[in-house]
């Protein structure tokens, strides 16, 4: 009888002792931090990279803007694919090896028989030996023209927040941001 009377009161200081711990506050910090810790580095790691495209994006468009009003207004000329994509990079200035990683399409569009500009877009391609342009026509006086850019850049952080869930390219690491803008060149 004394040995079952030990069993039971063994089992009933391992449960008190159990009780005990568990009763303590010690680690609850600890437990808290495990659980919020990440999602907090995952929502400052979402927001750095939303600001750093944020920022591309508008330089970009800025640089589009400005680069298309010099070409609307610059009455008699014609620049060419190399001297726009140059512009638009030296105002632009913060994508990372702009010339190499810019692509530019410029397209007539006619008002009178309206055709939709086709929806895919064509970035760089570095795989590519040879990447020559698609589409680049310079317009005539009163023409409709749509310029269409891609700039290809790669993200701060690619794994985690938006650097995961951007368009990628075909060259690995590497997602795509797309500009278009229109306008008409004026007539000499």
């Amino acid at each position: 009888m004394t040995g079952s009377k030990s069993t039971k009161s063994g089992r009933r200081g391992w449960a008190l002792r159990l009780w005990r711990r568990a009763q303590r506050d010690e680690g609850n910090a600890t437990i808290e931090f495990v659980i919020l810790f990440p999602m907090f580095v995952f929502l400052l790691v979402s927001a750095v990279e939303l600001g750093f495209i944020t920022m591309r994006h508008t330089m970009l468009d800025r640089a589009v803007d400005l680069t298309v009003r010099d070409i609307r207004l610059g009455t008699g000329t014609a620049p060419q694919y190399a001297q726009i994509r140059d512009t638009i990079c030296e105002r632009a200035g913060v994508i990372p090896d702009c010339q190499n990683n810019i692509k530019l399409e410029m397209i007539r569009m006619d008002l009178r028989n309206w055709q939709s500009p086709p929806a895919d877009y064509d970035c760089i391609d570095h795989s590519e030996e040879v990447q020559p342009v698609r589409t680049f026509t310079n317009g005539m006086e009163n023409e409709m023209i749509l310029l269409r850019i891609c700039a290809m850049f790669e993200p701060i952080f690619p794994l985690s927040g938006l650097g995961r869930d951007l368009k990628e390219t075909s060259v690995n690491g590497y997602k795509a941001m797309v500009t278009a803008t229109a306008f008409v060149q004026e007539p000499t």
